[in-house]
């Protein structure tokens, strides 16, 4: 069959593609990469005529025209799954912005069957295979859930996208799209990894101490995971697996330097599997059209049972504050919200269940706030208002610059002990006061 034919028939204008978009429509703007432009910029030329028109997002990666032209939010409310530097921006200048909590291994599902129906889809795709197919690109995530819930589906056509092959869900038949725009075809948006930090490296000597040759590996985003990876890619360690999220640069360093096979996975054996990718153009012409690589949406590459299957599951993920009881916060300071749950407890969880596996949460010791003043990310308790995103009851290995523990099977006075020794020396003194005051320290204890 010519797809081509019903191509020109469903290609629209930008301005004629927003014009489905009314007042109090819930609308998905895609996530990541997937980002709209073109979208974007006519229906910021649409303010004056909508209200309330609810923005579903995630990740932001570059600054959307509709919120820049709304900076008190009365068109356009944005609510997004996980913050962004950006989001974060949007609160700090006083544009509402709200998060959604979230599991993300059950995103998918709660887009199906929990939320309100979605009005209008926009998001990037590839350009349309001659099967008639509009690739994701790097971002599978939730998306084809969100396709199937929307009333309305808009593509907007970018060249630049890569063809990301899967896996399942990585693609939408134009037969299932309702109106097509083709975009100006900017680059994707690139995500530069800063070096590593002497406190990244020393975190991730402890972390790869503890890898063997045959390893899954699963790396979050920031500096001490992707440090773990540059370890990792120069250390006698072979035939490493992938089961991961988001797909990032030190995979593509580890592969390059002959660790990663997949040779010894029980899920996907000799993939690269993931869920969204984001990194450098490099990253995004590895994943074109490679077969090495299968993306597939979140509810798989997530899911506990699946990813647990693999053996010796080792997981790195970030965290900002850690209290010596054992609760981990990543993803807010108080109330002050920074990123969002995400795929962190799915993947502490998996660890676990995996045979062999450890889930390692990583933290700099200690942090300078606002007015400069050093802070210990090790606490008495959280933050009146933070958020816990791994109960101590799941949380595994807490891993600072110095020294590593194992939470499992610990007492609260072996925790609290544990815990301390992972602090700066000048904090020590009065987390063990504070450990006192709460009825779980032993005076046994020596540190």
């Amino acid at each position: 069959m010519n797809w081509m034919e019903e191509y020109r028939q469903k290609l629209v204008s930008p301005q004629q593609a927003v014009k489905h978009i009314k007042s109090g429509d819930w609308v998905d703007y895609g996530l990541l990469c997937a980002q709209v432009r073109v979208l974007d910029e006519a229906l910021a030329n649409r303010k004056d005529e909508l209200t309330d028109v609810k923005i579903m997002s995630m990740l932001t990666l570059s600054p959307a025209r509709i919120m820049e032209s709304d900076v008190k939010g009365e068109s356009f409310i944005w609510n997004s799954w996980h913050f962004s530097t950006l989001d974060r921006r949007l609160l700090d200048n006083g544009t509402p912005a709200y998060y959604t909590p979230m599991r993300y291994s059950e995103l998918p599902r709660y887009i199906r069957e929990e939320i309100e129906p979605i009005d209008v889809s926009m998001r990037q795709v590839a350009p349309m295979d001659k099967h008639g197919y509009f690739n994701f690109g790097p971002q599978n995530s939730h998306s084809k859930a969100v396709c199937d819930r929307a009333r309305i589906v808009i593509v907007e056509v970018n060249q630049n996208q890569p063809r990301c092959l899967g896996g399942y869900h990585e693609a939408i038949h134009i037969s299932e799209v309702d109106y097509i725009v083709e975009s100006d075809n900017q680059p994707l948006k690139e995500l530069k990894n800063p070096a590593p930090s002497s406190i990244d490296l020393k975190v991730a000597e402890y972390i790869t101490d503890e890898i063997i040759n045959g390893a899954c590996i699963q790396l979050g985003i920031g500096g001490m995971p992707c440090a773990v990876g540059s370890i990792i890619a120069d250390s006698d360690l072979k035939d490493l697996g992938c089961h991961t999220e988001m797909l990032g640069d030190p995979y593509l360093k580890m592969y390059q330097a002959g660790k990663l096979t997949g040779q010894r996975k029980a899920v996907d054996r000799g993939k690269l599997t993931y869920s969204f990718a984001l990194g450098s153009q490099e990253l995004y012409d590895f994943i074109d059209d490679n077969p090495l690589c299968a993306s597939y949406p979140v509810d798989y590459t997530n899911r506990t049972s699946i990813a647990a299957l693999n053996d010796n599951l080792i997981t790195v993920n970030n965290a900002i504050e850690v209290d010596i009881y054992g609760q981990v916060s990543s993803e807010s300071l108080g109330s002050r919200h920074i990123s969002g749950t995400g795929g962190q407890l799915d993947f502490v969880l998996a660890a676990y269940e995996s045979r062999g596996g450890k889930a390692f949460i990583c933290l700099s010791s200690c942090y300078l706030d606002k007015e400069g003043k050093t802070k210990s990310r090790i606490v008495p308790t959280l933050s009146p208002g933070s958020i816990v995103t791994d109960p101590r009851t799941v949380a595994h290995y807490i891993v600072t610059e110095y020294g590593k523990f194992n939470l499992k099977g610990k007492t609260v006075w072996q925790r609290a002990e544990g815990l301390i020794n992972l602090t700066h020396p000048q904090f020590r003194d009065e987390l063990i006061a504070a450990a006192q005051k709460q009825g779980i320290w032993r005076r046994t204890n020596k540190i």
